[in-house]
């Protein structure tokens, strides 16, 4: 299990946090995740990868985490510096802070997205989830997260060359 983990926590992590945007919350639910997990782990089928499976997991306990609060959403933006992918080493200040301000500006579009839409991308383009895993996640299929990706990508494209 100590494997599993180690392969894992961070994309458990990072779908949690893009969730509940608390990055203090995210650490507290990937933990009850993976004790989950260890709990159930005889119930591990192999139909989909480890990864996919914890994620369904995770998705499950902030849904119960959610109910018994009334399922209001906890506040907070998600801080630049745990955006994955940002290498920075080797670069200006101002090639940074133009970088910050246009994920920013990014992340404030897909808000106006549809809930499902802003999921897939954030699935794949933060958590590096393929398509066939955003599909087993959200309970659809890879062809529909596929499309939903393109489609928001192409909403974001055009509010973009409307600015």
């Amino acid at each position: 299990m100590e494997e599993i983990y180690q392969e894992n926590v961070n994309l458990v992590y990072r779908f949690l946090l893009k969730n509940c945007r608390d990055p203090q919350l995210a650490e507290e639910l990937t933990q009850e995740t993976f004790l989950r997990a260890m709990d159930s782990i005889e119930r591990y089928d192999y139909s989909c990868k480890i990864g996919v499976w914890l994620c369904q997991i995770a998705k499950h306990i902030y849904l119960q985490y959610l109910a018994k609060r009334g399922k209001e959403m906890p506040s907070g933006d998600i801080p630049l510096e745990w955006m994955p992918g940002e290498n920075t080493e080797g670069k200006g200040i101002e090639d940074q802070l133009i970088k910050k301000y246009e994920l920013l500006d990014v992340l404030k579009d897909m808000q106006n997205l549809p809930e499902q839409m802003r999921e897939v991308i954030y699935l794949r383009t933060m958590a590096d989830l393929s398509f066939k895993e955003i599909g087993e996640i959200l309970g659809k299929s890879e062809n529909w997260a596929r499309v939903t990706f393109y489609r928001g990508k192409e909403r974001l494209l055009k509010g973009r060359e409307g600015t």
